[in-house]
């Protein structure tokens, strides 16, 4: 997958996106990320990419011109045609279902807006959809481009060590995930629960699914009103929601 981001800090998303996952799957030649400054296109010795908005307000608009002249220098780069992604308040919630649709392509280009945001104009001319990642407002779009470079990377195939683990978390099957442990088996803050050390790999998927089912019954019941539930999983649920608890937190020292 070719990544092509519009940024007026391109090397703070290449930063970012050059450890753990991201960076995995640009040395496995996964993934290529590539950077564009509206800078570059601006014309004038200052390079101007903002000004102040009509009408008045506070805070500056990102001008139209050398956001499309990267737009169109970025598009002419590649081998594949692709939609423009900008990152906005304004955009469809990023969900996981999104990014299993954004990872399936062969190529996406992200565009970053930053102080009041960019010329309407242009959005409506060279925009073809918007994220957003949460009903909050940041400084720009770089934060909101990593998340969706990290969440579309560990979807590509062989960046992962075990492909089983995007197929577990929380969200790929409209729930949250279920709790995970690890050694040692006993500690002060508590014990690794039996089921998973009774090597019943047929109750331990049991477990994990009850408490998949609670836990997300518990903290978004929202996504449970959604689920398509088999008879078993409301017998699961039944049972957990009759137990009335998690597994034991451990009380703050």
């Amino acid at each position: 997958m070719r990544i092509d981001l519009i940024s007026l800090f391109p090397e703070f998303v290449a930063q970012l996106a050059s450890h753990g996952v991201v960076g995995r799957a640009q040395e496995r030649g996964l993934l290529a990320l590539h950077g564009w400054n509206p800078r570059d296109c601006a014309e004038g010795s200052y390079r101007r990419v903002d000004d102040r908005p009509f009408g008045g307000g506070p805070g500056m608009v990102m001008l139209i011109d050398p956001i499309r002249a990267c737009i169109q220098a970025a598009r002419g780069a590649g081998p594949v045609t692709t939609k423009v992604t900008y990152l906005s308040p304004q955009g469809r919630p990023l969900t996981q279902a999104m990014v299993r649709e954004l990872a399936s392509r062969e190529r996406l280009l992200l565009l970053c807006g930053r102080y009041e945001g960019v010329d309407e104009r242009l959005i409506a001319a060279e925009v073809d959809e918007e994220i957003s990642i949460g009903d909050y407002v940041l400084s720009g779009g770089e934060l909101a481009a990593a998340v969706v470079i990290d969440a579309v990377a560990r979807l590509q195939e062989g960046v992962l060590n075990d492909a089983e683990s995007a197929a577990q978390d929380s969200f790929e099957n409209g729930l949250l995930d279920c709790p995970h442990y690890t050694r040692p088996v006993e500690h002060p803050l508590g014990d690794v629960p039996a089921v998973l050390m009774s090597g019943n790999h047929a109750e331990i998927d049991r477990w994990r699914r009850q408490q998949s089912l609670g836990r997300t019954w518990l903290r978004r019941p929202d996504l449970i009103d959604e689920a398509s539930l088999s008879r078993t999983d409301r017998q699961l649920l039944d049972a957990f929601r009759i137990a009335g608890e998690e597994p034991a937190k451990a009380a703050k020292p």
